[in-house]
């Protein structure tokens, strides 16, 4: 049997291209070497979350006697059932991965597929056939030589996600998204956490009020931070990690009980037959056209091993629009500067579009309004009133970037991206009723304060 599309990989960018195409009445395939769901629902996103929820309800249970309520006994964390938990969120979404496939009569091949020839995929051994190719093959935890993973000692997030103790300390190499996250998950649960960035500041893709928000927030919960800081090598001694480190202050030696290997993804792109068939390849990444399209007639590339951001969301969107041009529905190329980012910390950190310093560069006359959440009578209930509302607008009032830290943010975050990609002005954002008390009253606010500055 010939398919229409073959996809190479189940994550969220082949299984959302797998379903697009399906609707679109095509005989559609997904081949998929592990779980159905890929990285992103099996050993990143999803689980990770899963743990931020019960890192959070055990600061809820320490932190209770601010509200009023008294819990008596001994509340500790159990990181067994913890772990279990967070593995039930991935089985449960695994499950509704499976069964959209099957509800859109997608076969699912499972194995390891690479390219054989024009428009021929082997899974195993058996060669099957189609008219479209689609890679989807994500990324895995990258590996650096002077800090060798072991599962053990030095470990990657796939094995921080399911610890079988807390360890007493953990020394986190990497400050992004993924650094961030574990190092609050385990500092709430009662590690002792340090984390060590090359880069000058805490997540260094942030805005730089973010990021130095973010270090106060950081030492306030007494998680170390050690920025413009290089890793030179880490090893294994007694059961204990060496980590040789050269800083601010020189060089030293820091210990730990594990390291948490954190300095991004590698793309999955061995062994697909890309040379064989003449998929052009540049630093690691497939090279595409805006609409996924590789050197090789009929074969396409989405996600992580393509050079756009690493995120769940961008390659699902990739998907839809790759899926789209294939079957000639003629979509627009994804516009790149509207792609929204979220940080699963407490406070929680929200960006989409360019950074006050990028506006500096990029933009002559640019403004900026903010918001304070102390101000916000929602977040004053809450008891959780730490962060702000930035909006950065070109000179004609158009916003051109957001960027958020406070609870809850990762919530708020759609109305500016949505704002952006639409080119709406201070103006309509400010005089747009937003309900009240609500944090979102604060992109309100910030909006309010760059047209009360123009009157």
């Amino acid at each position: 049997m010939k398919y229409d599309l073959i996809v190479i990989g189940s994550g969220p960018g082949g299984y959302v291209a797998a379903v697009r195409a399906a609707e679109l009445g095509k005989r559609v395939a997904v081949v998929e070497r592990a779980e159905a769901g890929g990285v992103c629902l099996n050993w990143g996103c999803i689980p990770t979350k899963a743990l931020v929820k019960s890192a959070q309800v055990y600061h809820y249970c320490h932190t209770a006697a601010t509200y009023g309520v008294d819990i008596e006994g001994e509340v500790k964390p159990n990181i067994e059932k913890i772990v279990a938990r967070s593995r039930g969120v991935s089985d449960l979404m695994q499950k509704g991965v499976l069964f959209l496939l099957k509800k859109h009569n997608i076969d699912l091949l499972q194995g390891f597929g690479s390219l054989k020839g024009a428009g021929v995929v082997d899974v195993d051994g058996v060669e099957y056939e189609a008219d479209h190719i689609l890679l989807a093959t994500g990324a895995r935890p990258r590996e650096m030589a002077f800090m060798p993973i072991d599962g053990k000692h030095v470990i990657s997030s796939r094995e921080a996600l399911v610890l079988d103790h807390l360890p007493e300390d953990m020394i986190i190499v990497g400050s992004g998204a993924i650094g961030s996250e574990f190092a609050w998950i385990y500092s709430t649960l009662g590690v002792k956490v340090t984390v060590v960035e090359y880069m000058p500041q805490l997540m260094p893709l942030e805005d730089e009020e973010v990021a130095r928000a973010m270090e106060r927030a950081f030492r306030k919960q007494r998680i170390g931070v050690m920025t413009s800081t290089t890793v030179k090598q880490v090893t294994v001694e007694d059961g204990r990690c060496k980590v040789e480190v050269e800083g601010k202050k020189g060089a030293e030696t820091l210990t730990a009980e594990v390291v948490l290997s954190a300095v991004g993804v590698k793309s999955n792109i061995e062994n697909l037959g890309l040379e064989a068939v003449g998929v052009e390849v540049e630093r690691d990444k497939v090279k595409v056209d805006e609409f996924y399209r590789t050197s090789v007639a009929g074969v396409y590339a989405i996600g992580d091993i393509i050079a756009t951001p690493a995120l769940a969301h961008v390659a699902s969107a990739e998907a839809v629009c790759c899926v789209e041009a294939m079957f000639g529905l003629n979509p627009e190329p994804i516009d790149y500067s509207v792609i929204p980012s979220c940080v699963y910390t407490t406070p929680e950190v929200a960006s989409v579009g360019l950074t006050e310093k990028q506006a500096a560069e990029q933009i002559e006359g640019y403004k900026v309004g903010k918001y304070q959440f102390t101000a916000s009578g929602k977040a004053a209930a809450a008891g959780d009133r730490e962060g702000f509302v930035k909006l950065i607008f070109d000179k004609d009032e158009r916003l051109v970037g957001a960027h958020m830290v406070g609870a809850n943010v990762t919530e708020m975050l759609g109305e500016p991206t949505l704002a952006k990609a639409l080119g709406a002005t201070a103006r309509q954002i400010a005089r747009t009723i937003h309900s009240h008390p609500t944090l979102h009253e604060g992109i309100m606010e910030a909006a309010e304060e760059i047209v009360r500055g123009g009157e």
